[in-house]
């Protein structure tokens, strides 16, 4: 176990992870090693959860910031 090859992924503390790579990877089974690990792909993964990212927010946004602007130059 100890003369194993380790994980190359680093931790969130910026340090190597140091769990035992899965047989054949570089990875272990936290970091993507495993068949099936790692996050769902697309609108799986929760990107459009609160929908700050879709075109109509996008559009309101860059209103909003073009009438703070004419503000702005009125005052």
């Amino acid at each position: 176990m100890l003369d194993c090859p380790r994980c190359g992924a680093k931790t969130r503390s910026g340090l190597a992870c140091r769990a035992p790579a899965v047989r054949g990877k570089r990875r272990c089974r936290m970091h993507g090693g495993a068949r099936g690990s790692g996050a769902p792909t697309g609108a799986a993964n929760g990107r459009y959860r609160t929908g700050r990212r879709t075109r109509e927010m996008q559009e309101l946004r860059q209103r909003v910031a073009r009438l703070l602007r004419e503000a702005a130059e009125l005052v």
